[in-house]
């Protein structure tokens, strides 16, 4: 690790940290997931999360996460020393999220004082719609950074190899059938706005020049390929400056034989890390 400039305001990175972070692509092969965390369909690995955490914050931020699934962003930020808030709408998922941190840290307390030696992360049961709603009830603080994998429109839902093999071990295919789960949203339109909605909810409570990270992928859907990640951005972009993408690829992940013989269906093993930043001249 290089020497960290004193007048760096972002982060505690060396100049070659910083460099090498700013490349927008990098392969990253996730870990075998542990026995509770495969339960969820969509789960992201806690050390990719932990580069954005330390590049876009200093100890003691408090990081949020408003589709929090089973608390990877919260072990991200607990192994990281910044605090964390946590929103999930199914108990299922936010007991397993719970009971990770429990095995790091027996409190649930968030710390307000920003200290990293009280770093404490949140796990909040309920709709990330009403995120207004948690910030006055409990008194929460500013945020320094949202870190987030949202449900990838209504891909979940789609019938496939992937969905069987997983059905056939008894494991979750969706994220739910909720009403208020995103993932069921009626159709895309929909879902994208109902999205965006969360984020535009959201920033009130972020602080100004702080960063939104938001993990997407495009997927075919019935011989449509839909562009998510792009739709997304475009209507962020009314509401938070778009500063870039890191474009996340995998290269370990099984290759099926879509169209085989006939049409061009591709195997979409990358992801969007789309990120934003709240910026005082976008309303």
């Amino acid at each position: 690790m290089g020497t960290v400039d004193p007048h760096n305001r972002l982060n505690e990175l060396s100049a070659q940290e910083w460099l090498r972070f700013t490349k927008t692509w990098f392969v990253h092969n996730p870990p075998r997931r542990k026995e509770k965390e495969i339960l969820h369909p969509a789960k992201f690995p806690e050390d990719l999360i932990e580069q954005f955490i330390t590049f876009f914050t200093k100890p003691g931020a408090v990081v949020v996460d408003p589709f929090a699934g089973t608390g990877s962003t919260l072990v991200a930020a607990y192994n990281t020393r910044r605090n964390g808030i946590g929103i999930e709408l199914q108990k299922k998922y936010a007991d397993i999220a719970r009971e990770r941190l429990q095995k790091l840290d027996g409190q649930f307390q968030l710390s307000n004082d920003g200290c990293e030696e009280n770093r404490k992360q949140l796990v909040l049961e309920g709709n990330s719609a009403e995120v207004e709603k948690f910030w006055r009830q409990y008194g929460l603080p500013m945020a320094d950074l949202v870190v987030t994998s949202p449900p990838y429109g209504l891909m979940l839902h789609k019938k496939g190899l992937i969905s069987k093999d997983r059905e056939e071990k008894g494991l979750d295919t969706a994220y739910s059938y909720d009403k208020e789960d995103l993932g069921n949203a009626e159709d895309y339109d929909q879902f994208l706005q109902k999205l965006v909605d969360i984020f535009i909810t959201l920033k009130p409570f972020l602080k100004e020049d702080s960063y939104l990270v938001v993990i997407l992928q495009n997927y075919m859907d019935k011989g449509e390929y839909k562009p998510l990640a792009w739709d997304f951005a475009s209507r962020m972009m009314k509401h938070y400056t778009l500063r870039g993408e890191k474009i996340w690829c995998q290269d370990n992940k099984t290759l099926f034989p879509y169209g085989y013989k006939y049409s061009f269906v591709p195997n979409v093993h990358h992801h969007y890390c789309l990120i934003f930043r709240k910026d005082s001249e976008k309303v």
